[in-house]
């Protein structure tokens, strides 16, 4: 296989990390774009006197600093992996949607806003990739998963759209769908409505915002499995736009996507005044 010029956002930690030093290992050169310099030193210290070492090129990377987006627009790459991401969790009736707008900005909003300099670049070449990290939470739904459900679903629709039309362009476009992985992220994001939830002022109930919260931990799966998947469909030439892994998930989210065409609303009752 070729080796690849590779960026990666949100390579700090997690997936991001893990598939930059799978490729990386595998001969590929890597971009790793950590959001925090102490994420930086980290990285450094991990992967210094390694024999992949070389492979790999460090740069901070917020991508809603449009200082730091600037530097690493310069690069030029072959493939762009659009790691990036945060939530929040809560009841969507009730949480600030301040909350759900920094979401959208991060996961959606800004993410795009990113990679249209590389796909400019790309188009001009008559070739190139770019992948979007998005989640089996983008093809279903969760309760109190609404911020980032919303967030990734509309980025399943920008994915979408860019395929159709960058493909006459010479442009790849592709989405990678995980499930529960336990890399922190989950319980972190579950634990962000403790910020500015009050039992004694909403009305949700505390125990069932934190017996979902137990229910996804409980079902993560080990990210070595992911990262694996990843360092194999990111440099591939040809491979399906979406690939939902563990795989029994690509199922599981087609049914639920029918299941929604015959779910009835409650029967309202007419009596009332």
């Amino acid at each position: 296989m070729k080796k690849q010029t590779i960026l990666i956002t949100g390579a700090g930690s997690g997936l991001g990390k893990g598939s930059a030093i799978g490729l990386a290992k595998a001969g590929h050169k890597i971009i790793a774009a950590v959001h925090t310099w102490e994420q930086m030193s980290r990285f450094m210290e991990e992967v210094k006197d390694t024999d992949y070492e070389k492979n790999i090129e460090l740069i901070k990377l917020d991508i809603l600093d449009y200082i730091d987006c600037e530097k690493a627009w310069k690069y030029d790459i072959d493939i762009l992996v659009n790691n990036a991401g945060i939530g929040q969790t809560g009841p969507l009736a009730e949480m600030p949607v301040d909350l759900i707008r920094e979401v959208m900005e991060t996961n959606t909003f800004s993410t795009l806003e990113f990679s249209q300099p590389f796909i400019k670049k790309m188009v001009k070449k008559g070739k190139g990739k770019v992948i979007f990290l998005s989640s089996v939470a983008g093809l279903t739904t969760g309760a109190f998963l609404g911020p980032y459900n919303a967030s990734k679903h509309a980025l399943e629709a920008i994915a979408q759209c860019l395929r159709d039309e960058l493909k006459p362009l010479g442009v790849t476009v592709a989405t990678i769908n995980p499930g529960p992985f336990d890399t922190g992220f989950n319980d972190r994001m579950y634990d962000t409505y403790k910020q500015w939830f009050d039992k004694d002022l909403h009305y949700t109930s505390k125990k069932d915002i934190e017996k979902a919260a137990k229910a996804m931990a409980k079902s993560q799966f080990d990210p070595q499995g992911m990262i694996d998947k990843m360092v194999e469909i990111i440099p591939q030439a040809e491979h399906n736009f979406r690939t939902v892994h563990p795989e029994k998930f690509e199922a599981m989210s087609q049914e639920y996507q029918s299941r929604q065409y015959k779910i009835k609303t409650d029967k309202i009752d007419t009596s009332k005044k």
